[in-house]
Parts: structure tokens; sequence; C-alpha cells
């Protein structure tokens, strides 16, 4: 057994071997480590509303737009990164890939000081802006600061564990993820049912789990000499990687810093529905959350698979596993959203006790439910092409369906909805918005990947010809 798992916890060529079968193995322990890390925010939802209240609740899912929101340049790097260590990897480039896990680890550091110092001043402005009710914006306030005081360790975690998983090696992350996120749960229960710390005490023991999960990813890193060399007194500024991981990486980081605005914006509209339906939508997004993880784990899966085969410039077998990985996630895809339709009252009552909040959720929850479908076929196909080099489109794409589509769309159905008994129109609309986002953001998404300009986007890489035909 053991002799196995450290097998599974090397490196993975992904250019040889059946696709969707490399595909689905390297998915799998993603996937469950991407559900354990989706118990961080699930964990913190249901202990805080068993033993503090709806309005606790309330509180801690209200501050995640502004968490996405300041964490947009850690995913630029993580996007960057990953690109990066998976095409040098896939062109057997050791000194390439060595310098760019350099540059990443240098460029985390630096934005981890920067947000530390800026977060306290930004903090309460912007949850004045979201018209977060008075009620819970102290606990909101709370939680937010103590997160961003120890952001290093949420961003070197997923950073460094992006680049383990660009080198194929999918197990190690999830490993060090479970060990953190039974950490956190311990934590969770100690700060928050013994020592009543509310929510400050779900906040301080998110970032100790994720601290935990970070020093492991360094050590794995450092004990790979065999694959790349690394040492932290040897880090060096590489100027064309800083450049590389910009270019690959700033796409994503601008969507996601529009994207995040866009939600404040629609979390403005939700907040004006109240403390109940804030709290509903805390629920119904913690529940969507484990949800959309087979499709962001096919989506992450596709980007190193083709990141890889890119690299070694095997573009027909990207095709081919770009072909078969997509069927295998609309068949889960479907499963999950039978699953939630029979399911989902259950999965609400986990959160809360109240009978309306669960009704409300549910209600909300079916509307978004055959959204999944559409998901999937727009994580596979945009990890693909992200994969590839290609990471302008896909960010288009996401602009046009959240910035164009969802916002207001949201907002027109509000308006023409309004009512003297709902003067603020019906609060569906934020989740109708959303499920006619994704479907239009999946139909974009074939459009473009059938185009195939992302098969001319491939970095430059010093790899031998003799690897190039492995």
């Amino acid at each position: 057994m053991k002799s196995l798992l450290q097998k599974l916890k090397e490196p993975t060529d992904m250019t040889v071997g059946d696709p969707l079968k490399q595909i689905i193995i390297f998915m799998i322990p993603m996937l469950i480590g991407n559900i354990a890390q989706q118990l961080y925010n699930t964990v913190d939802s249901i202990i805080v509303g068993k033993f503090v209240g709806d309005n606790a609740l309330a509180a801690v899912g209200s501050a995640g737009p502004i968490i996405n929101l300041l964490l947009v340049l850690f995913i630029g790097i993580s996007v960057g990164a990953g690109i990066m260590v998976s095409q040098y990897f896939g062109s057997k480039d050791r000194e390439n890939l060595s310098g760019a896990i350099e540059c990443c680890i240098l460029l985390t550091a630096i934005v981890s000081i920067g947000l530390m110092i800026i977060t306290p001043f930004v903090i309460r402005p912007m949850l004045n802006l979201l018209n977060t009710p008075e009620s819970i914006i102290d606990w909101c306030y709370s939680y937010l600061l103590i997160l961003f005081m120890g952001i290093s360790g949420m961003a070197y975690y997923n950073i460094l564990g992006g680049i383990l998983r660009g080198l194929g090696d999918s197990i190690s992350p999830l490993i060090y993820l479970l060990v953190s996120t039974i950490l956190n749960i311990l934590l969770d229960l100690l700060f928050v049912a013994v020592f009543d710390m509310g929510v400050a005490g779900v906040a301080l023991a998110t970032i100790i789990a994720q601290i935990v999960s970070a020093i492991l990813s360094f050590i794995k890193l450092s004990k790979m000499h065999d694959v790349f060399d690394f040492s932290l007194r040897h880090l060096k500024w590489n100027k064309k990687h800083v450049a590389t991981t910009i270019r690959l990486g700033l796409p994503s980081g601008l969507t996601q810093m529009i994207l995040s605005f866009a939600m404040i914006i629609v979390q403005s509209l939700t907040n004006s529905y109240g403390e109940a339906f804030i709290a509903a939508n805390v629920i119904v997004m913690r529940v969507d959350g484990f949800a959309m993880m087979p499709n962001f784990s096919f989506g992450t899966a596709m980007t190193t698979f083709a990141g890889q085969n890119v690299g070694a410039k095997q573009y027909d077998r990207v095709k081919k596993g770009a072909k078969e990985g997509t069927l295998f996630a609309l068949a889960t895809a479907i499963i999950i959203t039978v699953l939630i339709l029979i399911f989902g009252r259950n999965l609400m009552s986990i959160f809360t006790d109240t009978p309306e909040l669960v009704d409300l959720s549910m209600r909300m929850m079916t509307i978004l439910a055959v959204g999944y479908v559409a998901m999937a076929v727009t994580q596979c196909l945009s990890g693909i092409m992200r994969g590839a080099g290609d990471t302008m489109t896909p960010m288009w794409i996401s602009l046009i369906t959240t910035v164009i589509i969802r916002v207001p769309v949201a907002y027109s159905l509000a308006f023409f909805t309004r009512t003297p008994e709902l003067p603020n129109g019906r609060c569906e609309s934020v989740f109708i918005s959303l499920l006619l986002s994704w479907i239009i953001g999946a139909l974009l998404t074939i459009f473009f990947y059938k185009r195939g300009k992302w098969q001319n986007k491939a970095i430059e890489t010093h790899a031998k010809k003799d690897d190039l035909s492995a």
C-alpha cells in the first residue's frame, strides 16, 4: 500500500496512455480535494448556523463576494503557474520549469504582504457599499479581517497545490487538504461551540488549517529534485517568467475581478431582500459549491491534460481527450442534477432548523439545478483552451455572460416583477439570471472551441526533439 501511494504521488505524464483514463485518474483525487476544500466554507456555515444563528450564517455568506474580489491576483498567479508548469513539464524543459515555480513563490509573497496591508482599510467601506444589514455587518467585518490577516496560508496552499497538479500530482494536494480540513472542523467546533468565539472563531480556524496545508505543500516541493531545481535560499526573480505568468494569468485575474464586481452588484440586490433571503442564498451557494465540484475538477484536469500535450505538440490527442472528457462530465452532471432535485430539501435542512428557510432555499436550488449540465461543457472546453495557452477566450465569455447578461437580467427581472407586496421585485430574479448566463456561456464556449484558434497559443519551450516525440 505504501509503495502504491508513493507511486500515485509522483508526477504523472499525461502525454501517454488512454486520454480519458488519464483524465479520470487525475481528476478523481482532485475532485475529492475540491469537495474537502468546499467543506471549509460549508462547515463554517453549518456551525455558525447551528450554534450562533441564521444571522451569523448570513454574515459568513455575505463576505463571499469581497473575498473573491480581493483574491483576484492570486487567481491570476495560480492560473499562469499551472499553465506554465504543465507545458514545461510536458516538454521536459527542466530549466524553465524550475524558474516558473520560483517566480510564482516570489509573486505570491509580494501579493500576500500587499493584501495584509490594504484590507483593514477597505473591508468596511465595501460592506457598506453592499448595503450589508446593520445586524450582521460587524460579524462580516471581523470574519473578513481575520481571514486576510492570514491570507498567505490560503494563497500558498492554492498556488502550490496548482503547481503540484500541473506536474501531474493530484494526490499530494488531496492528502494535505484532507489533513487541513479535519483540522479546520475540529478547530471550528473548539472556537465556536466551546470558546463561543462566533464568526471570528470560524475565520481563525480556517487560516490556521490552511497554513498547515501550505507548509506541507512546501515540504513536498522541496523534495522533488528529480523533476526540477527548488530551494528557498536560491529563489530568483526572472523577468521572462514574471511576464509569462502575467500574460497567461492576467486574463483570468481580470475576469475574476470583473466577475467579483458583478457579484457585488448582484449581492446588493440579494441584500435588499433581507436577512432571510441572504441566509437562503448562502445555503444554496454552499450546496451549489458541492454540485459544481465535478465540473471544476474536470476543467482543471483538462487544463493539465491539454497543457502537457500541447507542450509535447500532440494536438490530436488533446482533441480526443476533450471530446471523451466532456461527454463523461456531462453524464456526471446529469446524475448530480437528478440527485439535487430528489434530495435537495434534506441538504438544505443541514444548515438550518427554520422550515421557511429550507423551503425558500429549495425553491431557489430548483431553478439552478439544470444549469450544472451546461457548466460541464463550459468548464471542460474552457479548461482545454486555457491549458493550450488561450486564456483570453474564456475570459471574454465569462465577462459577456456575467456583466452583459446576468447583472442586467437580474435587475430587469426584479424591476418588472415589482408589486406593492414585493417593492424590490421577486427574489427568483437572482437565480434565473444566473441560470441564463450559464446556458449562454456553454453555447459560446462550444462555438469558440470549434473555431480552433486555441491551438496557436502555446508558450515557447526548450524541449528536445526526442522529448517531443514521446
